[in-house]
């Protein structure tokens, strides 16, 4: 089942904490577009996008979109002072050399381990992997923003990924609706559970073995 609008903007809202002050961050297709719109100005974070953008600003008011002017996902953006145009080649370059603080993706499959899997589910076409093999490898912190459960109510954060992996041990947090987990050497850490769902619902949804932090916030 899919989420509705607030509740994919909560979720993206929760992921904007995680910006700190000069970060030089990447956001991925689907839940990831809108952090944009909750990042604060003063942070002089910048944007980078695949498409080649470096210093992408929030979504556009209705009415004043730039056709020329979109992310990666071919959504309509805004420009921050000082922000600028590339060739895809160079955007990759930057991706590829380290310089990404933060990339948040979302994704189809994370397992306890770190393990992503977010761009085919066999038998369906898609156009390509786009930058996922790049962003997740490369960046220096992943964060996963999903569905907590599938369209058939399983879970797709799991013990071992069943879908085609985009790379091993790649994600170091994931945040959906019903909780935030981190991925430790230790394994999955339960640090937040997202109002109104209780930690029996999040076990209950959740296949992966995790264990519950000794500082465990709820986020109302």
């Amino acid at each position: 089942m899919g989420l509705g609008a607030e509740t994919r903007r909560r979720i993206a809202k929760r992921a904007a904490q995680e910006i700190t002050k000069g970060m030089v961050v990447n956001l991925g297709i689907g839940i990831p577009t809108l952090v944009s719109d909750y990042i604060q100005p003063e942070l002089g974070v910048m944007l980078h996008t695949e498409n080649g953008i470096l210093g992408m600003g929030g979504s556009p008011a209705s009415g004043t979109e730039d056709g020329h002017l979109s992310n990666a996902g071919g959504y309509p953006v805004t420009l921050i002072q000082g922000a600028s145009y590339f060739d895809s080649a160079t955007a990759f370059g930057i991706i590829r050399k380290g310089y990404l603080d933060l990339t948040i993706l979302g994704a189809l499959e994370v397992s306890q381990q770190g393990d992503i899997a977010n761009w085919i589910v066999p038998g369906k076409r898609v156009p390509g992997m786009g930058g996922a093999i790049d962003l997740a490898q490369k960046a220096k912190k992943v964060i996963i923003l999903m569905n907590h459960q599938n369209k058939d109510g399983g879970s797709k954060i799991v013990h071992r990924c069943r879908l085609p992996l985009t790379v091993q041990k790649g994600a170091n947090m994931i945040i959906t609706e019903m909780a935030v987990f981190q991925v430790n050497e230790e394994g999955l850490e339960l640090i937040e559970i997202m109002q109104p769902y209780t930690l029996e619902e999040v076990e209950r949804a959740t296949e992966a073995t995790f264990y519950v932090s000794t500082q465990l916030t709820i986020n109302s």
